[in-house]
């Protein structure tokens, strides 16, 4: 399932990369349409739904889920069960197809599982590598930017072949894992405790919402910083 959910990701980078994924709906970003629309709603539930729920919270008409609904249960992606005066549907967990739709139903979550992995071979090891930004709250659109601040440690210089090498990596592996341009903002260890205080938008916000790929919190660092 791994293989297969980065072959979708880079499907995606390479078709429409200018625009990159849609992480708030991203099955309805690789499913257009009404299918999409209502296998992004299944894959979000493990309630059994009716016809008309279906409808709208996918914000299709009765009409097209009527449609769609019958032919996914025809290929075994979905169970339907009369329960009169209902029919209730129910994405089928034990189907392969279904489980890959509900994989990138949690896309975010694996891409941070991709990022943090790719993040062990950057050296030497950042102090911090802070996701922030749309990304971080779950709000990453087609066309979000990935923030990220990355905090070189102390004795590290910027142009370290090393360090330099390997951050050029991992973004590289970040923007095809996820189909999104990474906005990358590098300081030293010696520099965040200053920039913390501060407290400029970007450096509030990465210390508020900020998800941690690597290394330490940036409160953290901006504290030992100071020791």
């Amino acid at each position: 399932m791994r293989a297969y959910m980065k072959q979708v990701l880079h499907l995606c980078a390479i078709l429409d990369y200018s625009r990159g994924m849609d992480f708030v709906h991203p099955v309805e970003s690789v499913i257009p349409g009404a299918q999409g629309r209502i296998l992004g709603v299944l894959a979000r539930t493990t309630a059994e739904l009716n016809l008309r729920t279906v409808a709208r919270l996918a914000r299709v008409s009765v009409a097209q889920a009527s449609r769609v609904l019958p032919r996914l249960v025809e290929l075994g992606i979905v169970e339907r069960r009369e329960a009169p005066p209902s029919t209730l549907f129910l994405l089928a967990r034990g189907n392969r197809v279904a489980e890959g739709i509900v994989a990138l139903a949690d896309l975010r979550s694996l891409l941070l599982e991709d990022l943090r992995t790719a993040a062990r071979l950057i050296r030497p090891r950042p102090a911090s590598l802070t996701l922030f930004g749309s990304m971080a709250r779950g709000e990453a659109r087609a066309g979000s930017d990935m923030d990220v601040l990355v905090v070189r440690p102390k004795r590290v210089g910027a142009e370290h072949s090393g360090w330099e090498e390997s951050v050029r990596r991992w973004v590289e592996c970040a923007e095809v894992s996820s189909g999104n341009h990474v906005s990358l903002i590098e300081v030293s260890e010696d520099e965040v405790s200053g920039l913390l205080s501060a407290g400029s938008g970007v450096w509030s916000a990465a210390a508020r919402e900020g998800v941690v790929l690597a290394g330490r919190p940036l409160p953290d660092v901006g504290v030992a910083s100071v020791a």
